[in-house]
């Protein structure tokens, strides 16, 4: 593969790598990593653990010029790939072409990870427009669904796969960003607190603490479960006149922080915008991003429900 498989300079080129075996993955991505390399580009990959220990191997001494991350990890929660991976690496290296690996959609993705998995994969197109960067997106054709593929088409411009490089037809970034706008139902035995005056936050913030004591989050997260709450709670203040509803429930492994308000959220790509050294606020939903291990959100012409999931220890 040379460069000309892989960008124009000033040009984002974003494929989905489509890959069937170990043999397959290894083939289509050690070369666009080596080739990077001896091109003097900055290369980075995070991908889940045993694809990074497999990756690595591969590489054998070119792995140390090499950013390599564990995505289960960094990217846990699908929001904060953008800012904390993607733009992260991007942004320290403006000055070369960047090739970046990133694989956050895998088989053990849960149905409710799932669809912020995919706006993820369609509001790279929209983050990267314009920069000298390319973002291979590797997909287990062998272990994912068929839902995973079409939508890896629709999220994708270009697809490469061991036999060939080709333009996806299927290509609809906003069309996929919208039909994953989904809501999600609290629990009704979930704890309400409505919010409507700055001298409410604190309470909001005594109610999460209170939850996450309930149902044994550690000291740690307790106390970002807290700021989380504080975070969504000042944020619809901030922004909205009719105040918000705080709910605390449970969902299967996870303690939810949902707050719902009469907003409409007109950024896609709010909460994945990196804060500049001197900004002034516009960084709670990065924050909760950055803490959370999920976040959904559903946007409405009538209003706004931020998910914010912290998983319980096992």
């Amino acid at each position: 593969m040379t460069i000309n498989d892989v960008a124009t300079p000033g040009d984002f080129v974003h494929p989905a790598v489509f890959y069937g075996s170990d043999e397959q993955y290894l083939d289509l991505l050690v070369p666009f990593v080596t080739d990077g390399l001896a091109l003097g580009h900055a290369v980075a990959a995070s991908v889940p653990s045993a694809r990074l220990r497999l990756l690595r191997e591969a590489l054998g001494d070119a792995a140390d010029d090499v950013l390599l991350l564990d995505m289960e990890a960094e990217g846990r929660n699908p929001g904060r790939i953008i800012p904390g991976v993607l733009r992260h690496f991007a942004d320290a290296h403006r000055h070369t072409h960047v090739r970046i690996i990133g694989e956050p959609i895998w088989p053990s993705r849960t149905d409710t990870e799932y669809p912020a998995c995919v706006q993820h994969e369609a509001l790279i197109n929209h983050a990267f427009a314009g920069r000298d960067v390319t973002i291979a997106c590797p997909y287990d054709t062998a272990a994912l669904t068929d839902r995973a593929l079409a939508d890896a088409l629709a999220t994708h411009p270009l697809v490469w796969d061991a036999t060939r490089r080709f333009d996806s037809d299927r290509y609809a970034p906003d069309a996929v960003v919208e039909r994953y706008n989904l809501p999600v139902t609290p629990a009704a035995d979930g704890c309400v607190l409505p919010v409507a005056t700055t001298a409410e936050i604190r309470d909001a913030r005594r109610l999460a603490t209170a939850e996450a004591h309930r149902h044994g989050l550690s000291a740690e997260r307790t106390a970002n479960l807290a700021l989380i709450a504080t975070e969504l709670v000042t944020n619809s203040l901030r922004h909205t006149d009719g105040g918000c509803r705080l709910t605390l429930w449970r969902d299967a492994d996870h303690v939810v922080c949902t707050v719902e308000d009469t907003g409409r959220l007109t950024d896609p790509l709010a909460g994945r915008h990196p804060a500049s050294p001197d900004q002034y606020g516009g960084r709670g939903l990065l924050m909760v991003n950055a803490l959370a291990d999920l976040v959904r959100l559903h946007t409405t012409p009538h209003g706004t429900a931020v998910h914010a999931f912290m998983r319980l220890a096992p």
